[in-house]
């Protein structure tokens, strides 16, 4: 199984055609959308490319290939103008991945993915060992192992729209493993 991760947009969309981009490069199986898609938020500047209704003709031409989940951002208006669920928050997303699942999981691997405003490396939800807590909101890259849970992986792709380490970001996930893309 082949994933592209992906996490607050923003509305901006320069940065959301570079991951359209990313997207028709890597032909994943699924694109995870974890949140915040559209609107900059109040704690947020503006983003420079700030436009929400490019980023939903964009986001709604892969509409078959997305699973998404409700950032803090997102309101019921959001629903309204795109094309696939996005108010849930969290979806389960199950790696049948044989042998080896990455680091260490074998068999069948839990993606808790959510947005990370409820669920996140504070608050880890009720999932099993070997499982991922896949992640966004805070804008930052994490990959590795949770510290007080170690039996959990969490992975957060960084941000498309608005990056704290001023670079956007993406993620894949193939053959077990998570991987950042940097976008350019």
């Amino acid at each position: 199984m082949k994933l592209l991760i992906a996490s607050d947009i923003h509305g901006a969309a320069k940065w959301c055609g570079k991951l359209m981009d990313e997207i028709d490069s890597q032909q994943p199986d699924k694109v995870i959308l974890l949140g915040d898609l559209l609107y900059h938020g109040p704690r947020n500047n503006v983003p420079e490319d700030y436009a929400p209704k490019d980023v939903i003709a964009m986001l709604s031409s892969i509409k078959d290939s997305v699973i998404a989940v409700r950032g803090n951002c997102e309101a019921e208006v959001d629903q309204m103008v795109l094309e696939f669920p996005c108010m849930s928050d969290y979806a389960v997303v199950l790696d049948t991945c044989g042998a080896s699942c990455g680091n260490g999981a074998h068999g069948v691997r839990e993606l808790f993915c959510t947005h990370g405003h409820k669920f996140g490396p504070g608050n880890i939800p009720n999932i099993p060992d070997g499982s991922a807590l896949v992640y966004g909101h805070t804008h930052v890259k994490v990959d590795g192992p949770n510290e007080d849970h170690p039996g959990i992986w969490m992975f957060n792709p960084g941000s498309v729209g608005i990056p704290k380490d001023s670079t956007h970001s993406c993620g894949i996930y193939r053959d077990g493993v998570f991987e950042h893309i940097v976008l350019e």
